[in-house]
């Protein structure tokens, strides 16, 4: 009774009048920061985060949180429209989202990538809520081996990024991981592949790769090939029918485990869990054909999983000031300016103030859906603006996002570097998700096996000795072999089906 008194307390708070204008600017930035290719969340977050030294602690913690999450809601709308990634963790979207856009059905994959976010990101917050103690202990069983298993089955999830070859995916997959291991060695602190150039010592930012991989090749490939602008009569409506929801009732359910589990466990990224969700629903799916052609479950399920997974990271922080992402570290750096220590002890020594910033994340995600879901008519009409006006701009909004990150020209040579790139590839038919999956979970499983075998001393058998890591194995050996049985089963059916007729 006393955490629904304390959540009921908190909702008192978090609807006063400044409590709900904070959240609701700090939606529209989000947004806004979402929108605006490669800025990210922690971009935005870190240049508003000198405006909150003079607000009261609640206020700004909760402005800050809302640009957090809100800004996956933001990166959607490019992603969908011109099939550039506002937000890494919208990669997994393009390749179903886009596809959607140019049938005419923007407006539908916009709603319900708007509506599992919200589901998502709400259910995430009750867990946080109802579960949190116990969520955390479970988070505290993954170690350096299972956190290792976990990203083998992140990259199992390339037997469904494939396309239709699985060579080629699987060249793209190790030319991602070299692309990784770029920088300078964790462990002796040597150069590795920088070739001389002082700038990568830091290695590869994810952002310029992906902003040219997908952004500026997509430019490219509309110079060489324009697509045809769509008229208001080639827009098949604005909303979901009752088919689109029954469609994705189910992978918006799966999208909000997957990121309420992955976003427990520090480390893991919403770009994973994204990718892990389109894995799932590739793999569940009837006709796994239509997926890359503008499948429905291709937008619900990571829309949600990795809105869930923003939320859902909050709980480490809350419950064992363990930050799980440089976003999340930002808001722990407001939590410690304010003089709060998330933690154990954060619920019993400051309820005044947790209780009213967990129940503003309810109220932020109520906000975002009904700022979205009306505007989608006028994102929508984006598609109807003439390919030689929207290019350019796409290019500006690229470059800008691009420097902004670190403030880098470098970066924007980068950037353009491998926008030729995946301009080549593209032409050449290889896959270009396999390339920031690898490039995302490399250096991620690199660091976990260095752990475990530091803790073991060498001995590799630690990889493979606790019952949660053999789990996650045994998981992604499943993925890896799914295709050979789905073909098995139709060469059967086949088999059976000349019988019949013989």
């Amino acid at each position: 009774m006393e955490l629904f008194g304390d959540f009921i307390a908190g909702f008192g708070i978090a609807l006063t009048p400044e409590h709900l204008f904070y959240a609701l600017v700090g939606c529209l930035i989000g947004t806004l920061v979402g929108v605006l290719p490669g800025i990210g969340s922690a971009g935005g977050m870190v240049i508003l985060l000198p405006l909150t030294f003079q607000m009261e602690p609640t206020g700004a913690i909760i402005m800050l949180a809302a640009i957090f999450y809100g800004s996956y809601y933001g990166g959607t709308i490019t992603t969908i429209l011109m099939n550039v990634p506002g937000e890494v963790a919208s990669v997994a979207t393009m390749q179903d989202g886009h596809a959607m856009a140019r049938q005419g059905r923007a407006g539908v994959a916009l709603s319900i990538a708007a509506i599992g976010s919200f589901i998502g990101g709400t259910l995430a917050t009750l867990a946080l809520v109802l579960m949190a103690p116990a969520l955390s202990e479970m988070a505290l069983a993954f170690g350096p081996p299972e956190f290792f298993a976990l990203m083998v089955l992140g990259l199992a999830t390339l037997a469904f990024l494939a396309g239709s070859s699985m060579p080629r995916a699987l060249a793209m997959a190790v030319f991602g991981l070299i692309l990784g291991s770029i920088g300078t060695d964790p462990t002796m602190g040597s150069p590795r592949l920088t070739m001389g150039f002082v700038p990568l010592l830091g290695g590869l930012d994810f952002v310029p790769v992906v902003m040219g991989l997908f952004g500026l090749s997509e430019v490219l490939i509309n110079a060489e090939n324009p697509t045809p602008v769509l008229t208001k009569k080639d827009i098949k409506g604005l909303y979901p029918s009752v088919r689109d929801f029954r469609q994705s009732a189910g992978s918006i359910v799966r999208g909000t485990g997957l990121g309420i589990l992955l976003g427990l466990i520090p480390g893991t990224s919403q770009a994973l869990a994204s990718f892990v969700s389109y894995g799932v629903e590739k793999a569940v799916a009837k006709r796994p054909e239509e997926f890359g052609n503008g499948a429905i479950q291709g937008v619900a399920g990571p829309e949600t999983a990795n809105n869930a997974h923003a939320n859902a990271a909050l709980i480490p922080l809350f419950t064992l000031g363990i930050p799980g992402s440089p976003s999340v570290a930002i808001l722990l750096g407001a939590f410690i300016i304010n003089g709060l220590a998330p933690g154990p002890l954060l619920f019993e020594q400051h309820p005044e103030i947790v209780w009213p910033i967990i129940c503003s994340m309810i109220v932020g995600n109520l906000m975002l859906l009904i700022l979205n879901v009306p505007l989608i008519g006028m994102w929508v009409k984006i598609l109807q603006v003439p390919t030689s006006i929207l290019s350019p701009v796409i290019v500006l909004f690229i470059c800008l996002g691009t420097y902004l990150v670190n403030n880098s020209v470098f970066d924007v040579w980068v950037m353009i570097l491998f926008g030729l790139l995946g301009y080549t590839l593209r032409k050449l038919d290889f896959p270009l998700s396999p390339i920031a999956l690898t490039l995302i979970v490399g250096p991620l499983m690199e660091n976990a096996v260095r752990q475990a075998l530091s803790i073991s001393r060498g001995d590799v058998s630690i990889l493979f000795r606790s019952w949660l890591a053999c789990g996650l194995l045994a998981m992604a050996v499943f993925v890896l072999t799914l295709p050979l049985w789905r073909l098995r089963a139709i060469q059967t059916r086949g088999a059976l089906g000349r019988d019949v007729e013989d």
